[in-house]
């Protein structure tokens, strides 16, 4: 199982604490910024296809 790290989102109301929240209102960017965080955090990017990604880190399990 692995760990939520990062959101990356259109909408923060949408979404809980737990992880740090990066709110994106435009899709190119909110893209781009998943995939920064992803490499930062060596994470994987998981697009939820609502106007979110979730970063998972897998590692470590």
């Amino acid at each position: 199982m692995g760990k939520i790290v990062g959101i990356v989102t259109v909408n923060g109301e949408a979404v809980a604490g737990g992880a740090p929240i990066f709110i994106e209102p435009d899709a190119e960017k909110r893209e781009t910024t998943a995939f920064l965080l992803e490499k930062i955090l060596d994470a994987c990017a998981h697009d939820l296809k609502n106007g979110t990604f979730i970063l998972v880190n897998h590692k470590g399990e």
